[in-house]
């Protein structure tokens, strides 16, 4: 019923928690070894006898599609080695994968997590990650994506399957230089289509998050000006990085160009939230604090905290600044036990 695909290389640390966390879920596993030197292999073979080895030639999208290429079922899992399924409903998935031409792509919940200056925080995304190998493949040399066959726009469906994921936690990305390696592809992906609104965005993407604003900027600049088709899964990740970068370069008054936007994402409370920083960037204190609580109304965002102490917390620094205290507290106090919040109220 159920192929799981992976790419791998140099994956021993994760790995197996990771085949492990999947292995009664899926009726079979392909691994596909892109020249691990480590005990990656050792590992796959402990649970399938499917594991390939595939020269490296900088592109992801054939590696992805050669494991594909590799399962007898018609439904593909991908996943990376450094995911663990934390969470599922098998009769969801069962569901999803029963039928015959389903020309739907399934989305699961991945949790991210990433440092700060107050310790580990999450970020929660839903990712393409299950789909009828009839009708879809890979595009794109890093940071592949899932594109049908007849290049058709495709509908999603939101599946019951939760990833934890920490692939890009600061203590990995010191260890694997994934950053450095990635801007390097996309700069010879940009070689051969120049014009490619998704590559000018993963760009910018890997530049912001080497804390690389001016970088980022260009490059989210570029990708914006190209993008035709504001539908796309990572249409609202471009525009709210791009908004991020301009607060992060001070660019206060461009930042509010991002508002011709809101009609995409107007009930999306991570952008929204990106708003109410625009705003009180720009004075603009009013509409900040009603474009915070707006964040409120929601159940869950993608960042942890967007939609309950984090929009508390901006709206009782707005007026703590503007001199009402008493306001102020009101908003710190709804932040729960958010650290900042209550060194606020300590004064």
């Amino acid at each position: 019923m159920l192929s799981l695909c992976m790419i791998v290389k140099n994956e021993e640390e994760y790995l197996e928690k990771c085949l492990l966390s999947a292995k009664n879920i899926v009726d079979e596993i392909v691994i596909v070894d892109t020249g691990s030197t480590d005990g990656t292999k050792e590992i796959a073979y402990k649970f399938t006898s499917k594991v390939y080895d595939f020269e490296w030639c900088n592109d992801f999208s054939k590696a992805r599609n050669f494991s594909i290429s590799k399962a007898i079922n018609d439904y593909i899992l991908i996943l990376d080695a450094d995911e663990v399924i934390c969470d599922y409903q098998y009769n969801d998935i069962k569901n999803f994968c029963s039928k015959v031409n389903n020309k739907v792509v399934g989305r699961l919940k991945r949790v991210n997590e990433y440092e700060d200056n107050h310790g580990t925080r999450k970020y929660i995304e839903r990712v393409n990650r299950i789909f009828n190998r009839n009708y879809f493949e890979y595009e794109g040399i890093i940071h592949e994506q899932v594109v049908s066959k007849d290049k058709e726009d495709y509908s999603t469906k939101n599946i019951n399957l939760v990833l934890n994921h920490v692939g890009y936690s600061k203590e990995v990305l010191n260890r694997t230089n994934k950053i450095e390696r990635n801007i390097e592809l996309l700069k010879e992906a940009l070689k051969v289509n120049s014009k490619d609104p998704y590559i000018h965005y993963q760009l910018g993407k890997s530049y912001f998050m080497g804390k690389v604003y001016k970088e980022a900027y260009t490059s989210f600049r570029e990708a914006v000006t190209l993008i035709d088709n504001y539908n796309y899964e990572y249409a609202e990740d471009l525009i709210e990085s791009y908004g991020y970068t301009l607060i992060n370069l001070n660019l206060f008054k461009e930042a509010l160009k991002i508002l011709e936007f809101e009609k995409y994402y107007k009930k999306l409370p991570d952008f929204l939230f990106l708003l109410g920083i625009i705003y009180m960037n720009n004075g603009k204190f009013k509409e900040a604090v009603e474009t915070f609580l707006r964040c409120t109304e929601y159940e869950e965002g993608k960042i942890e905290g967007i939609t309950t102490f984090l929009p508390f917390y901006n709206a009782g620094v707005i007026y703590e600044c503007l001199g009402l205290n008493e306001e102020a507290v009101k908003y710190y106090k709804l932040c729960g036990d958010y650290t900042p919040a209550k060194l606020r109220i300590k004064g």
